[in-house]
């Protein structure tokens, strides 16, 4: 890959990202709070892309839009063909939560990658919502947006009074779809409260998304305009489609094919032009289009539980950590260094993430 295709790289990211911001501006005019938060907010980014591009130009530094963070090691759920259980990030919900960072040590992580121009941080688990001690503490860093996965179940009065007072701190139900499949993967009854929670969302006019992992089996459904109406009346202003990877044997038939990924873009450009009001995101999505996966620090990375610099969430390999180094140590991380000279990014792959598929050369390249 050429430095001028890594610039042009960070130019779409950062439009990007931009776009997002302008669109949800429009999308909470109503609500006068929120859009003074998002004007905020697209003035930031706009200020973050300079000083990425600096630090660029003057250090050689590639400082990525967004981080993936796995905040928790608990859940109350288990969920079928969960990557975090299979990676070994989540335990089951009465472990002890050995190995997670304190929450101070989450601000001072997120801190440092705001002043370096990293304004996203996705927030996963386990699940997010069972670590209140840690959220507490990232919300203060108001220079960054927080997107946080939740499966939605433990939303009730004191979760709604924190998504009130921090903004920054944006809940992403997820779901799969219908009831039946939802529970199927999830649990009995965890659509309905699934539902409930996004309920409680729009009566308070809060700013909310949903997450689908999208297998060959639902992705005509879900992206249906029939669905996605469901979803517009109970105020869901932003879908991400996380294309599902298999990390349970017999479940490969689940997984894209080069084919569905070119379907599943062309749906989404429609629904883009369809839905003026809603904001959808595709992970890992258009990666061909942009020279392969954005993974290890080129448009991302994943932060573990105790602080690990990890490729990206399906690729749990780290050399470095962020609590003892810091954010912009660990984007020179060696591993990931290797990860983009070994042109691993642009691995041929059936799934939906490359390096999971490639997990024993990455492995490998750990000393």
């Amino acid at each position: 890959m050429t430095e001028n295709e890594t610039l042009d790289l960070g130019v779409y990211m950062s439009e990007s990202i931009r776009r997002i911001m302008a669109k949800a501006y429009k999308n909470v005019l109503s609500n006068p709070r929120e859009a003074k938060f998002a004007y905020r907010m697209q003035t930031l980014f706009q200020q973050s892309e300079k000083r990425r591009r600096k630090m660029h130009d003057e250090e050689g530094l590639e400082v990525p839009p967004f981080l993936i963070s796995s905040v928790s090691t608990v859940c109350n759920l288990h969920c079928k063909g969960c990557y975090a259980r299979a990676n070994g990030i989540a335990e089951d919900n009465d472990a002890a939560a050995k190995d997670t960072l304190t929450g101070e040590q989450w601000k001072a992580i997120f801190t440092e990658a705001a002043d370096i121009g990293i304004n996203f941080s996705l927030i996963a688990g386990g699940e997010p919502l069972m670590r209140k001690d840690i959220l507490e503490h990232i919300a203060e860093v108001k220079d960054m947006i927080f997107p946080i996965f939740t499966n939605g179940t433990l939303i009730g009065p004191s979760y709604m009074k924190f998504f009130r007072q921090h903004l920054n701190m944006v809940p992403i139900i997820s779901i799969e779809g219908t009831a039946t499949g939802t529970d199927e993967r999830r649990g009995q009854g965890v659509f309905r409260r699934a539902m409930q929670s996004m309920q409680m969302l729009k009566e308070d006019d809060l700013f909310f998304g949903t997450s689908i992992t999208v297998t060959t089996e639902n992705y005509r459904y879900v992206t249906s305009t029939a669905f996605i109406d469901t979803l517009r009346c109970y105020g869901c202003k932003i879908v991400f489609y996380v294309e599902y990877v298999p990390t349970e044997e017999g479940t490969e038939h689940m997984a894209f094919s080069d084919d569905h990924v070119a379907e599943m873009e062309s749906l989404m450009a429609e629904r883009r032009s369809d839905y003026a009001d809603i904001i959808f995101l595709s992970f890992p999505g258009d990666e061909k289009a942009l020279g392969g996966c954005l993974a290890s620090g080129r448009g991302f990375f994943h932060i573990g539980p105790d602080g690990s610099a990890e490729p990206c969430p399906f690729s749990p390999f780290s050399d470095s950590n962020v609590a003892t180094m810091g954010v912009r140590q660990a984007l020179q991380s060696p591993l990931f260094r290797k990860i983009r000279a070994a042109k691993a990014l642009g691995w041929e792959h059936t799934g939906g993430c490359t390096l999971f598929e490639h997990r024993d050369e990455i492995e490998k390249m750990i000393v």
